[in-house]
């Protein structure tokens, strides 16, 4: 197994133990790759979720520009739902795990058909 592997075997164990969520290992990987290179620098590999500037990039990088959303209040809802599932506490919330539970969120999966 590669790098990138034993990361998707983290985010997965995240999801499960951390999220409470059974995880779709084809849209994990595909959510993962997406990231690009991303996943492999430690800082840029987590959210942050108590800085607004973090999360305003989650919502324009990906969610408006990646998954094809319109801006509105239910997006900070939904990444607010996200950082909430995985835990307020949660130190290293992994930016790949936090944008695969916005895709299910917001049934956007057919952009990584």
């Amino acid at each position: 197994m590669g790098r990138r592997d034993d990361l998707i075997a983290q985010y997965a164990d995240d999801l499960k133990n951390k999220c409470g969520m059974e995880p779709d290992m084809d849209l994990l990987t595909k959510v993962t790759i997406g990231c690009g290179p991303a996943i492999y620098n430690p800082d840029a590999s987590t959210v942050a979720s108590s800085q607004a500037h973090e999360l305003e990039t989650v919502k324009n990088n990906f969610l408006i520009k990646k998954l094809g959303l319109s801006d509105g209040p239910e997006l900070d809802e939904g990444i607010a739902k996200a950082i909430e599932t995985y835990g307020k506490s949660e130190r290293n919330k992994y930016r790949a795990v936090v944008y695969y539970m916005l895709t299910k969120h917001f049934g956007k999966e057919a952009v990584y058909g």
